[in-house]
């Protein structure tokens, strides 16, 4: 791991944007106060689920094992972190995804659960405790995603390359997907995640490009598109996965145009799943798409290319992702 790697991202002294050369992309940079702004308590209350989004809260022997787990070896997941409705059926299944790089994001996505504010650690020995989890647990196929680290000049990547080296050497037959943030158009970073050697690399879209800056403010659609289309570019064999929420105010045409550009970057996998609100401080609930509209644009998504289609209002990024993994490359599903 390179010192470069660990320093933090500053912005420049006028307060003016960092340039990708790579990508001639540039973006302005925020401060994370003025991301806060977004948390304001709304005057729309929560939204009544529908019958289809109700679940029960069943704390099996494998959930309460999972969960004294990760308190044991100080690890977090995504599915506590981000409110996952699935967490109990994928814990009593022996299945998480780990959430490197702490549990402080950078950003203030308006969707997101995950806590906002300056990271604090850089934890270089979580990569081992990850892959002594995924011993433990007996996996054979685990999901890492982190929190976004702009403070960061590789943001991360290199504790991502280091939790699949690390998981190979404890787990050899396990197959690693990673959960990317954009790494702000780091070519660099990008490449080392993928030299890393994970069989799936996933970096969710969240939405149409209409809704970008509402939704996700410090992100890009063109850049998300970028960072799956240059990892196919790193490594054709890799299989690439994005993903959508929906129920945030877009349009049936905006959500077959993402999915078309999405296979346009080569994308294997697409994920689809109903947005669900963690608090007054969220976007609200634009509408509650019903399950036959999942059903149609999961066909929509087989008969544009996609190799899988996972399509349906509970579905959530690592949703069945066992299943995606072990599919052949190819098969479509």
């Amino acid at each position: 791991m390179s010192i470069e790697a660990l320093v933090p991202r500053r912005a420049p002294a006028d307060g003016g944007a960092c340039y990708d050369a790579d990508r001639e992309m540039a973006q302005t940079i925020i401060p994370v106060e003025s991301v806060r702004l977004h948390r304001r308590p709304s005057q729309i209350p929560i939204e009544k689920k529908p019958n289809w989004l109700k679940v029960r809260a069943a704390m099996g022997p494998n959930y309460l094992d999972l969960k004294g787990l990760t308190q044991d070896l100080s690890l977090h997941t995504i599915c506590e972190e981000a409110h996952c409705p699935n967490i109990y059926e994928c814990w009593e299944n022996r299945t998480a995804t780990f959430l490197i790089l702490g549990r402080i994001c950078t950003r203030a996505c308006r969707f997101c659960a995950v806590t906002t504010g300056r990271p604090t650690e850089l934890d270089l020995e979580e990569p081992g405790r990850v892959a002594e989890a995924v011993k433990h647990l007996r996996l054979r196929h685990v999901v890492v995603t982190s929190v976004a680290r702009d403070d960061l000049t590789d943001g991360g990547a290199c504790v991502f390359a280091d939790t699949i080296r690390a998981i190979r050497g404890e787990v050899p037959d396990c197959t690693v997907e990673v959960l990317i943030p954009d790494l702000q158009g780091s070519d660099e970073g990008l490449r080392e995640i993928v030299a890393a050697g994970p069989e799936i690399l996933n970096h969710n879209m969240e939405t149409v490009e209409r809704l970008q800056r509402q939704v996700r403010a410090k992100a890009r659609y063109e850049r998300s598109l970028w960072v799956l289309r240059r990892a196919k570019e790193h490594n054709p064999t890799l299989r690439t996965k994005s993903g959508m929420m929906l129920g945030v105010g877009e349009e049936w045409d905006e959500i077959v145009q993402t999915m078309r550009d999405l296979r346009a970057a080569g994308v294997d996998i697409l994920t689809l799943g109903q947005y669900l609100r963690p608090s007054l401080t969220h976007l609200p609930v634009e509408r509650f798409v019903p399950p036959e509209e999942f059903a149609t644009l999961k066909a929509a998504g087989l008969e544009l290319g996609f190799r899988h289609v996972e399509s349906g209002p509970l579905v959530r990024s690592s949703y069945h992702a066992h299943a995606q993994a072990a599919q052949p490359v190819g098969a479509a599903g």
